[in-house]
């Protein structure tokens, strides 16, 4: 009975703080303007802990008598003193990783207040992250890095609230410290080297690296590299090959970066495959293969002018940035790989952005940091949004406008309107519209196409409608008439749920088609089941196997004989050890319409899989020849084919 009354206690006990806990919180938050950070940081590889000291000058927006910071949980909080030394009130909330700061005296509205937190802690990268799953700090005895999303110093308005910095790193003798601005060693206790980093222009310069010997420099298009690696040493070289053709080509674009030399830091698993703070670049082993990720270096190297340079005013406009940074990638893989390489990137981003349906991209501030439908709305969304305004401005004016971007917002931050008027500028006309749609709606249309072609004097007339359901939409798209001779082209106002269209030709039309070139954001049948596959594979990923079931039906609801569909299914079943399903569904791949091509390898090395599993080796071996006969090698499938021609497939030993 005493046990049951002491649990009865502890339960009240909770839920009393539980609610006294909520009630503090509901104190509004005070929006603040950070100026800059002053931090002195010991940090000690081998015992994996950090000891700092950071004094924050910040301006509130109106006069209180609180103000509220995020600091990582792992991390104790000593003290917070003001201007004058007084130790203050702090109150700390693990559910948001907030410390909220009782003032002794309101901080008056506009003018600059400083508060200094004393804190510390052991960060060895396995304590919850500020962001599940991914770890944005760890101390080793090998590498160290504290990345600004790790929060490890006092964070206001994440992403958001720019700031300049003075941050002196100390590290014992044999170590070295990296940070963004210009560093210099500074005198420090013995035994220890002590660097100091100075970051003098509003930006995100809170990210630092303490590591071992000296880099490797790569020299490329006149472009210093320096990188500190471990794992990675062969990929150096290529990587500084990239990064310095990366570099050279966006500087054409975007104009001078503040710094064209960067520092790379290789980190560890489980860290993010790429971080880009100004200057400096954080990338994961498994992300730095030795073949080269052109698209990881073009984003991360882009992000020293759209989010170094630049940034959104709020979390709500992070599509400029995430869309910017993504946009970037697809200019330079069509810049070395040629205009062929544009459909597929397009196509892909217009379906990783259809897998978002709400909310509108003008409230991507609700969405969870990092998550899929972070990057899908923000990234994916708005290079989507970026690709359709290049369609409508033309090269020309579209690439003019890019380079004005970080002219005119250097150092500062930016928001919807501001692009858009922007657009308008070098567009010559409204994109009220066309805004309206894209970043302050949800949904996207899918056209239907109804037309009459008409015998006249001096050819033909094609008189048409495009239907869509959407009642605000407006936009011009592009028709294309294909006819006896060359194909004619004109561009369609389509505004509201039905348009009606004139057209006249010289040739016999064959065939009318609206968006032709797939600019438009839009659904039809075949963008329907890539979202769906798409969708699934998502829920895969975060382990929602039913979900991801329910998804891929509607793929196959639309395409019975869509092989990539049929082999997500497969690979779901094989996932849960339901082989005889799994099977079937391999099967159904190389009955169906083998789109990707790749599905026809992968569904014969599974079934061979399958089939050595279940004591069935001859069978196992002729899957395995098979696939070796398609002499498709996607993702290593020849060798992996040949490997188990060669000795049996063993079933991985369960987890349950």
């Amino acid at each position: 009975m005493r046990a049951r009354t002491f649990r009865s206690a502890l339960f009240l006990t909770a839920v009393a703080a539980a609610v006294a806990s909520a009630q503090e919180r509901q104190v509004p938050r005070t929006r603040l303007d950070v100026q800059d950070y002053k931090i002195e940081v010991t940090i000690d590889p081998r015992a994996q802990t950090m000891t700092a000291t950071a004094q924050v000058t910040f301006i509130p927006a109106e006069n209180t008598s609180n103000v509220t910071f995020e600091l990582n949980n792992a991390l104790n909080l000593n003290r917070v003193t003001d201007g004058d030394g007084v130790q203050l009130t702090a109150s700390r909330f693990q559910e948001d990783m907030s410390v909220r700061v009782g003032l002794p005296k309101p901080a008056e509205r506009g003018k600059p207040t400083s508060l200094t937190f004393v804190y510390g802690g052991k960060l060895t990268g396995q304590e919850e992250s500020p962001v599940f799953g991914i770890r944005f700090a760890a101390i080793t005895p090998d590498v160290a890095y504290l990345m600004y999303p790790s929060r490890w110093f006092p964070v206001n308005d994440y992403t958001v609230d720019r700031f300049a910095s003075d941050i002196k790193i100390s590290v014992p003798e044999g170590y070295r410290s990296l940070s963004s601005g210009n560093g210099a060693v500074d005198p420090g206790p013995a035994g220890m080297r002590t660097e100091r980093f100075q970051f003098t222009q509003a930006s995100f310069p809170g990210s630092i690296a303490v590591v071992r010997g000296e880099p490797r420099v790569v020299a490329s298009e006149g472009v210093n590299t320096q990188f500190f690696v471990r794992q990675s040493v062969d990929a150096t070289q290529v990587y500084g090959d990239e990064i310095g053709r990366a570099m050279t080509y966006f500087t054409g674009l975007f104009g001078l970066p503040f710094r064209k030399n960067l520092v790379v830091v290789e980190t560890e698993s489980g860290a993010p495959n790429g971080y880009a703070a100004p200057g400096l670049i954080f990338l994961s082993p498994r992300a730095m293969g030795k073949q080269v990720n052109p698209k990881l270096v073009a984003n991360n190297v882009a992000r020293q002018w759209w989010s170094a340079l630049m940034s959104p005013a709020t979390r709500n406009h992070m599509w400029i940035e995430n869309g910017l940074a993504r946009y970037s990638e697809i200019l330079y893989l069509e810049h070395i790989n040629g205009a062929g390489s544009l459909d597929g990137e397009i196509r892909d981003t217009y379906v990783e952005a259809l897998t978002v349906e709400q909310p509108p991209l003008i409230q991507a501030g609700r969405l969870e940091d990092y998550s899929p439908e972070y990057w899908a709305s923000t990234g994916q969304k708005g290079a989507a949004i970026l690709h359709m305004l290049r369609s409508i401005l033309g090269d020309e004016k579209f690439l003019e406008m890019l380079k004005a971007l970080p002219e005119r917002y250097a150092w500062k931050s930016i928001n919807t309107d501001d692009f858009r008027k922007l657009a308008e500028e070098f567009g010559k006309q409204s994109f009220q519209g066309f805004f309206l749609q894209w970043i302050e709606s949800s949904g996207a249309p899918e056209f239907k196409l109804e037309y009459t072609v008409f015998r006249i004097q001096k050819g033909f007339r094609v008189l048409g409608k495009v239907s869509q359901d959407l009642d605000t939409f407006r936009m011009p798209v592009l028709l294309r008439v294909e006819t006896e001779g060359n194909p004619e082209e004109k561009i369609v106002e389509v505004v509201g749920t039905s348009s009606e269209f004139a057209m006249e030709t010289f040739g016999k039309p064959k065939n009318v088609t609206l968006d032709p070139k797939g600019q438009v954001l839009r659904f039809d049948n075949t963008v329907r089941v890539a979202v769906a596959i798409r969708r699934g594979e998502q829920f895969v990923e975060v382990g929602e196997y039913g979900e991801a079931l329910k998804e891929y039906q509607k793929a196959l609801d639309v395409k019975r004989t869509g092989s990539l569909a049929h082999y997500r299914v497969g690979e779901l079943f094989f996932l849960q050890n339901n082989y005889q399903a799994a099977a079937n569904e391999f099967r159904e791949v190389l009955n169906g319409d083998l789109e990707p091509k790749w599905t026809e390898v992968w569904a014969h090395i599974n079934l061979g899989k399958i089939f050595d599993i279940s004591d069935q080796r001859d069978r196992a071996v002729n899957e395995y020849r098979q696939a070796l006969r398609t002499k498709d090698n996607t993702q290593g499938a020849l060798e992996e084919a040949g490997k188990y021609v060669n000795e049996k497939y063993q079933r991985p030993p369960s987890t349950n």
